[in-house]
């Protein structure tokens, strides 16, 4: 059994710099919150583009960026473009944990580390928003893994912020190397998105250098 899993982000996670205050800790620029990151702080020893079937749709109220969060809709038909990162299961226990304000090393990252080798689709470990894992592939003979909600594709859309639509971005161009056309058109489609940001907002946003404050 490889202590090596794929954790696949596909919101704000998606960009690097984001991610990396789950693991070694800090703020995200635009963010509101500081993040303690996981008791093992060593960086992923890879990362890869990646694109998994569903959708996306934004929902509730985020307590880092304001609007709506990110979540992974496996009943929708479509493909969700995403980032792996090759990261411990520990690791993996200590972000979900940390999506769910929990600390590092809490209940919930133990009993996710726990129930990986179990997991064929989808597992509930608990009512939060991000207390759902499903696996979603395999790469280079190591699983992927990602969280969300179990009843995402019946969630309230809600519009999400400009501070967390920039880090999504950001991911986007860094992970997939899309243009900001290309971003702008993929986040349009989103539920959350759709009726609420315009295509020329959106591109705007992708052309960003900075990340604009959280609502």
């Amino acid at each position: 059994m490889t202590d090596s899993v794929w954790y696949v982000a596909y919101g704000s996670n998606l960009a690097q710099g984001r991610f990396h205050c789950y693991v070694t800790g800090g703020r995200p620029a635009g963010g509101k919150r500081d993040y303690p990151g996981c008791r093992n702080r060593r960086l992923p020893t890879d990362t890869a583009a990646v694109e998994i079937p569903g959708g996306l749709v934004f929902s509730g109220e985020s307590a880092v960026w304001g609007g709506g969060r990110a979540f992974y809709d496996l009943s929708e038909r479509g493909s969700v473009a995403g980032r792996a990162y090759l990261v411990t299961r520990e690791q993996l226990g200590d972000v979900a944990a940390q999506e769910m304000y929990r600390e590092p090393g809490s209940a919930l990252a133990r009993d996710l580390v726990g129930a990986l080798d179990e997991i064929e689709s989808v597992r509930v470990l608990g009512p939060g928003r991000y207390e759902t894992v499903a696996r979603v592939g395999e790469r280079d003979g190591v699983p992927m893994f990602t969280v969300t909600d179990v009843g995402a594709g019946e969630l309230e859309p809600a519009a999400p912020s400009a501070a967390y639509l920039w880090w999504i971005a950001a991911g986007l161009r860094e992970a997939h190397g899309w243009s900001a056309r290309r971003i702008a058109e993929y986040l349009r489609r989103a539920r959350g998105v759709v009726g609420a940001w315009e295509l020329d907002a959106l591109l705007a946003l992708a052309t960003r250098t900075e990340a604009p404050p959280a609502g």
